[in-house]
């Protein structure tokens, strides 16, 4: 091989032993997929397939030379069992390195193939300095038009032949995947028995065709109010991964120049795809919830300060669908530390929001039920007291999740939540959670759940998730550690003297409220140095979550993700 692996293969082989969870999706036995119509099954091979093709994509905005590794660990793998194994990390990670939840350095497979803070959107060679002072030079000789085109979620940048800057439109910079997705699905959409669906799937085709944002807020406006089709198909554009735009509001110089010629940073889009059928018994639960929404909105804290993205008067536009999956492709298949449960789009960046559009909830069945009974009682039995046991439920966390995703719906929008910059994601992950907790209790004085069930929520939110196996990094996480950390301080949490957690159940609404509040007004500040200074606040790490980091680690981790695909 002309780039030597980084991992022993004894590494690999110990991590593959060890290490890995299995998210397995249905094959063409499943009885959801039995009981489609011949032309939805045929159109969800042309899904499948077009899913595949956004992989390609993915892998090619996260690193440079991610394309060409993995046809070299391919060929490599034919006669090499040690290249065979980091292909499979490989495909786990879907690229060359990525963070694995556990380590605070990410895991590079090759000798010299780093993580890029720019990933392949921006010149490997960029540094931050560099590029916030080409900016402020294009800004200040009047290239306005091109800054606002490097800084949008839909451009590959790279030097032009001056030494500046030039953006790409993805249509432009990735033609033939595109092109190639855009035929599949108008495929799908022949043999699709579904109106609706065949609709969306048109415009969405003819999306990934024209260099026009109208195009993507046609499409996402219609994939957003379907409620009752067989099929589910996404293109994600979540901005998770693209460190670099977001450090233009750290520079106060730039961000003046930026807000005098009234651009707005958007950070890149990494694009992925799912395929799936829609459960019509799950999806029955998601729409109990959906009723209460309205009522949530008119509770949220400081409500009269900000527009509301849900207005009590308002019809709720809002789909929410239960999905089992045939195929998690691109940013979805790029598990490094997690895999995404579930999903709220668009996001407030989208013209279709900023136009009006509504959003679409998908949950994740198989994602969701790929869980380890045995470690979650060793779990239990190592760190919890003995009379909380009773509350922990995954169908619990399965709510709390329901409440995360209805809970970016709710609060400030996009303009707030932009202007923090790198710090606007474990702002906004963290406000999710807390939204979803803090109106638990709604739900039992609606009927929608009990005060049982309340109680296994709060239980298994803490034990679950506020538990952090190692000093987090990914934006979710970071939440967590932010969680643990204020219920701790205000002994909503406790430990024994055998270091077992505890729970104060008539404490937590009180703090979480707080928590809430506080969160938002940070959000309102539109300042990156509050939020910034907000997290460094409630993310020490010390003793105890270095006991609890080492007890969980001590009873197994599985940090590598392996989705077994059929289609």
């Amino acid at each position: 091989m002309k780039h030597k692996i980084a991992i022993s293969e004894e590494k690999l082989d110990e991590i593959f032993a060890e290490h890995v969870r299995d998210v397995v999706l249905i094959d063409d036995k499943f009885s959801g997929y039995r009981n489609l119509s011949e032309g939805n099954k045929k159109a969800l091979q042309y899904l499948v397939r077009a899913a595949k093709v956004m992989n390609i994509v993915a892998m090619e905005q996260d690193h440079p030379q991610n394309l060409a590794l993995k046809k070299e660990l391919e060929e490599a793998a034919k006669t090499s069992s040690h290249a065979a194994k980091a292909l499979r990390l490989f495909n786990s990670l879907g690229g060359a390195s990525g963070h694995n939840g556990i380590d605070f350095e990410p895991i590079e497979i090759f000798e010299g193939i780093n993580l890029l803070k720019g990933k392949n959107f921006y010149p490997q060679d960029l540094s931050v300095e560099k590029f916030h002072q080409i900016l402020k030079d294009m800004l200040k000789s009047g290239q306005q038009d091109n800054v606002k085109k490097i800084l949008s979620a839909r451009s590959m940048v790279r030097y032009s032949d001056d030494g500046t800057l030039k953006a790409i439109d993805y249509t432009e910079y990735f033609a033939a995947q595109f092109s190639a997705i855009a035929n599949d699905l108008e495929l799908a959409a022949y043999y699709s028995d579904n109106h609706e669906f065949n609709e969306f799937l048109n415009w969405q085709a003819q999306a990934l065709l024209q260099n026009n944002e109208d195009m993507d807020m046609l499409a996402d406006k219609h994939w957003a109010v379907m409620q009752d089709t067989p099929l589910e198909f996404t293109i994600s554009r979540e901005n998770y991964e693209d460190e670099m735009t977001g450090t233009v509001l750290e520079d106060e110089e730039l961000k003046k120049l930026l807000t005098e010629a009234g651009i707005e940073p958007i950070a890149k889009d990494t694009l992925g795809a799912r395929v799936g059928i829609i459960n019509q018994e799950g999806t029955k639960l998601l729409l109990t919830f959906k009723e209460q929404m309205k009522k949530l909105a008119n509770l949220m804290p400081l409500s009269d300060k900000y527009q509301q993205t849900i207005a009590s008067g308002e019809t709720i536009k809002q789909t929410m669908v239960d999905v089992d999956l045939a195929a998690l492709c691109g940013d979805f298949a790029q598990c490094r530390g997690g895999i995404t449960t579930a999903e709220n789009l668009p996001n407030d960046d989208k013209l279709a929001i900023k136009t009006g559009g509504g959003r679409r909830n998908v949950y994740h069945r198989q994602v969701r039920m790929s869980y380890d009974e045995q470690r979650d009682k060793r779990l239990l039995n190592a760190l919890v007291v003995p009379e909380l046991h009773q509350y922990y439920s995954h169908e619990a966390d399965h709510i709390f999740v329901i409440g995360h995703e209805n809970g970016h719906s709710l609060g400030p929008n996009s303009s707030y939540k932009d202007a923090l910059g790198n710090y606007r994601h474990i702002i906004e992950e963290n406000k999710a959670d807390v939204v979803s907790i803090a109106m638990m209790p709604e739900y039992v004085k609606s009927g929608v759940i009990d005060e049982l069930m309340l109680k296994k929520i709060y239980t298994t939110w803490i034990v679950m998730r506020s538990l952090c196996k190692a000093k987090p990094i990914e934006s979710h996480r970071v939440g967590d550690l932010i969680h643990f950390n204020y219920l701790l301080q205000r002994e909503v949490i406790t430990f024994n003297a055998d270091k077992k957690l505890n729970i104060d159940f008539a404490k937590l609404p009180i703090a979480i409220n707080s928590l809430l509040a506080e969160t938002i007004e940070i959000q309102l500040s539109r300042s990156p140095q509050k939020a910034k200074a907000w997290i460094e606040k409630y993310t020490k790490w010390e003793d105890i979550h270095i006991y609890i980091a080492n007890t969980l680690q001590s009873l197994g981790v599985k940090n590598y993700i392996e989705i077994r695909t059929h289609f």
